[in-house]
């Protein structure tokens, strides 16, 4: 068959078929033999062919297991890269059958159509999408086990495919895209899936901005077009062009010190310095690009003489390398030589900031428009550079800062105790914190001198506030909000007030009032934190020096205004699946009310993990599923690992991520403030049905016996040896156990060995408990309750993902193996049995076919990395120490493969 004729994945495959030779063709050739039994075996728990598997795969040395590793790391690599590709022919397809009347689904088209059905008209939608404020938030969490090379790597093969697909190639032009691809599979097949040594944080730094500078840099103002016309199309002239993007991007890489020592302000002040240099050297080759396109002379347009005057005045002093040549050559061309001008200023005046940047821009705007070039000032470059000034600014992406609440308690007791204001803070209760720090926050003194000797650990507290103080003088926006993790009091918050203060960054004024230069926002991370949140916020907004906080905030926001971040992988780890679940979405409306009954108006923080067990699944659905009376239009959500690298990886993947989460927001802002479901039977009932499933959870992981069983029977003690991150696997270091591991190695292991438990344990004895008419209840709000539709969805596919045949390979064979693979697998069994009997279907998926089929095409290749994965773990559980440092290359081998096979790790 000609490559022509091959979809995507076929050519790809007999392509890496054809370049292997040697060692691979025979791990090539084992992998295919192995993946034949267990295709045979299929969904058994049971069965001769999958033994025999298991056999082969004992009887090979370590070489010969790497060799089927690798082979069938890059076929994964490869499936996923296709499936990423059809994705996009998909969407690309569907667009263009679409029309006005039949938009595509989930569509910016869509979202304006609908509410212009529900009586928004093009001045109403301008409202309110200036009320939207949607912020992604790149985080360095490590879920990413793919190196950047494997995925530069990818991009070429992606690109290859492109051109072979979107042209019509010429024998000769076909023969190179072969040669590419071969010759990119074939490195790929040699490249090394495991980093030789751990990142770093500034590692993290230049991952993320390889998406913010790449896709993220080029969908954004394609989005904002589109949007505006889409608008147009619906509204006509009504509605007026945008002022300003309604998503911006935010960053947590070097900004996030939660447990991370490697963090440091030295560190996040270098972060902050390499987003600058980022922008600047993306903005000048913008204004390169533009000096070419905007070739307008005086000699065919009236363009005013004020402007030619100005640009007359200033001169080559900012120009830089292009000198007098290019002054001879522009000297009729007075906009080519202003958009030199402010090119040079950018790249010379460490004072030049955005808003100098976006006032320059808008004047050329402004001339355009005054001779007549409208569309070429609204649809050209020039407005994909002004709506990146606004999206991005100098600073590319807002750095949030996070720290753990004790850390600032005890550089508030140091302060304290060296100002003579009380020599142990830390033993006072509550109520005598509050009446400390209040009286604190009404004296406009520093506690110390900024050269005072202080302990290592304060001194740095106080250095990363004085990094930010640095930043947001030179550009407000570069950081913006102060996140406090294992938020529980009010004190927590005034705490940093304290810290703000001495750094400079909270300033009283000698009317009673201050000036703030950041939001400090509480993280509420455990059930009891979520349950407690509304009541906190109470007691925030009543304390007088908050509210004195707030009030200096709205200088920025234009309103009080309070961002409130919820941690959806601590409450899932902490409560488990339906709990969390459940708890959030209470917590969301509780919060919105006491926000409304104090005037306050305020965001939600999604901190949602890449993984269903960590919160994740689309972002779409779950804006769309959140209480009516939380969605205000304001939003952030984290984007971490795994989860940016498959949105991001590719510009058409990336745009449509972007509409889905903007036409989101779009729809559910425009909802009554009124949560039909509220105070519901339905709702009630899903409380208590996640009450019983949390007791069920954490029966299993109480269990005295569980820690020895989940540590032997998982590979959790190998999850730090994975070098993809900065970050320990642990909080406080020491002996990894259940309290100090984090939920991503929490549930990186649990989906390696495909049980999968923080997806869904609990809700089949839960749900098991109704009678008939509840049951029935449950059944009617599953087709009309968004939010319980996406409980019972995303548990539903984790359930089809996980893999019981293969998981009870590695419990059984750990200690206490048949009492705890046992309960697993039985809760599994209830939870199938809820699941169908909830959403009618016959079997798990039949709701969405293509996805069903995708997981039963993985399965036996996903299969044999398990097999491989299992007896390498048990070789070196048995092996001396010298075997076993043999061994642990293979382990993290089988790890990053079962990952791509899996596309999620934590």
């Amino acid at each position: 068959m000609h490559p022509a004729d091959l979809n995507d994945f076929d050519l790809l495959t007999r392509t890496l078929d054809d370049v292997c030779v040697g060692d691979q063709a025979a791990g090539r050739d084992a992998a295919k033999e192995l993946s034949e039994l267990c295709r045979s075996a299929g969904d058994a728990h049971d069965h001769a062919d999958r033994d025999a598997a298991a056999q082969r795969v004992a009887s090979m040395s370590a070489g010969e297991l790497m060799g089927v590793l690798r082979y069938s790391t890059a076929r994964f690599h490869l499936l996923n890269k296709a499936e990423q590709l059809s994705i996009a022919r998909i969407n690309r397809d569907r667009e263009r059958d679409a029309s006005l009347d039949a938009p595509r689904a989930e569509s910016l088209l869509d979202a304006v159509k609908s509410l212009a059905d529900h009586g928004i008209d093009g001045p109403k939608l301008r409202e309110l999408l200036g009320s939207i404020h949607v912020s992604p938030t790149f985080t360095a969490h490590p879920t990413e086990t793919r190196r950047r090379t494997v995925l530069y790597k990818q991009q070429e093969i992606s690109s290859a495919l492109h051109r072979l697909r979107r042209t019509d190639p010429t024998p000769v032009e076909q023969d190179a895209i072969e040669s590419d691809l071969r010759r990119t599979i074939g490195l790929l097949l040699v490249t090394d899936d495991v980093r030789a040594r751990r990142l770093n944080v500034i590692d993290e730094v230049n991952n993320g901005l390889f998406y913010l500078t790449g896709t993220v840099w080029d969908a954004l103002p394609e989005l904002v077009r589109q949007l505006e016309d889409a608008a147009r199309t619906v509204h006509g002239d009504s509605f007026t062009p945008l002022d300003r993007a309604p998503l911006r991007y935010r960053t947590w890489i070097a900004g996030d010190r939660d447990g991370n020592p490697n963090v440091t302000a030295e560190i996040t002040r270098k972060a902050l310095g390499m987003m600058r240099s980022a922008a600047i050297e993306k903005f000048a080759a913008e204004l390169i690009a533009l000096r070419h396109e905007l070739s307008i002379s005086t000699r065919r347009a009236d363009i005013p003489a004020a402007f030619i005057r100005k640009v007359e005045d200033e001169g080559t002093e900012f120009i830089d390398d292009t000198g007098d040549s290019f002054l001879e050559h522009a000297r009729f061309e007075p906009i080519r030589v202003r958009v030199m001008q402010i090119r040079g200023r950018l790249l010379r005046c460490e004072t030049y900031t955005s808003a100098d940047l976006s006032r320059d821009l808008d004047e050329i705007d402004g001339i355009l428009r005054g001779i007549g070039l409208g569309e070429v000032a609204s649809r050209g470059r020039l407005a994909a550079i002004r709506m990146r000034v606004k999206a991005f600014g100098l600073h590319l992406a807002t750095l949030d800062v996070r720290q753990h609440s004790r850390m600032h308690e005890a550089a508030v007791t140091e302060l304290l105790a060296r100002a003579g204001v009380h020599a142990d803070y830390s033993s006072l209760d509550e109520a005598s914190r509050i009446e400390t720090l209040s009286k604190e926050l009404k004296n406009a003194r520093p506690l110390v001198s900024e050269s005072a000797d202080l302990s290592p650990e304060t001194t740095e507290v106080l250095g990363v506030m004085r990094v930010v103080r640095d930043a947001v003088s030179r550009e407000p926006e570069a950081v913006e909000s102060y996140i406090i993790s294992m938020t529980d009091a009010v004190s927590d918050l005034l705490e940093v007030l304290i810290l703000m203060k001495q750094a400079g960054l909270l300033r009283l004024l000698p009317d009673g009032k201050a000036e703030s230069d950041l939001d400090v926002v509480p993280l509420f991370e455990t059930i009891d934190d979520l349950e407690r949140a509304p009541s906190l916020l109470r007691e925030m907004f009543t304390s007088d020096a908050y509210r004195r906080q707030l009030a200096a905030r709205e200088a920025v926001h234009g309103t009080a205004f309070q961002e409130i971040m919820l941690g959806y992988s601590d409450s899932n780890k902490d409560g488990g699946f339906l709990m969390a679940k459940s708890a959030l979405h209470v917590a969301q409306r509780e919060i919105a009310g006491a926000c409304r009954e104090h005037g306050v108006t305020f965001r939600l923080f999604h901190g949602r993990g890449g993984t269903v067990g960590r919160g994740g699944g689309r972002a779409n659905r779950a804006i769309l599923a959140a209480p009516p009376e939380s969605t205000n239009g304001r939003i952030r959500f984290t984007e971490q690992g795994e989860v940016i690298s498959f949105r991001y990886a590719m510009p058409e993947i990336a745009g449509r991520h972007l509409e889905q989460i903007l036409h989101a927001v779009m729809l559910s802002t425009s909802q009554e403030p009124n949560d039909p479901h509220a105070g519901s039977d339905a709702e009630k009932l899903a409380g208590k049905l996640a009450k019983d499933a949390m007791r069920t959870y954490r029966a299993l992981i109480d269990d005295p016996d569980f820690w020895p069983w989940f540590s032997n029977a998982t590979p959790v003690r190998h999850v730090g040896g994975l070098p993809i991150a900065s970050r320990p696997v642990s909080r406080g270091g020491g002996s990894l156990e259940f309290s100090k591991i984090r939920a991503i190695p929490w549930v990186f292991s649990w989906i390696q060995t495909r049980y999968l438990v923080p997806s869904w344990f609990g809700l089949g004895t839960a749900v098991g408990s109704l009678g008939d008419a509840e049951l029935g209840l449950f059944k009617d709000a599953y087709r009309s309750w968004p939010a319980l539709t996406a409980i019972i969805d995303n548990a539903q596919q984790e359930m089809a993902r996980a893999r019981l045949p293969i998981a009870a390979r590695y419990g059984l064979a750990a200690p206490h193996g048949e009492a705890f693979h046992g309960r697993i697998a039985a809760e599994y069994g209830h939870a199938r049995e809820a699941v169908l009997k909830i959403t009618g279907q016959a079997k798990l998926l039949d709701n969405v076919p293509v996805i069903q089929d995708a997981i039963a095409a993985r399965n036996p290749w996903t299969d044999v990395l398990n097999l491989i994965q299992f007896e390498l773990l048990r070789r070196h559980d048995n092996a001396d120490d010298a075997e076993r440092e043999r061994l642990t290359p293979a382990i993290l081998a089988s790890m990053n493969a079962l990952a791509a096979a899996m596309q999620s790790t934590g």
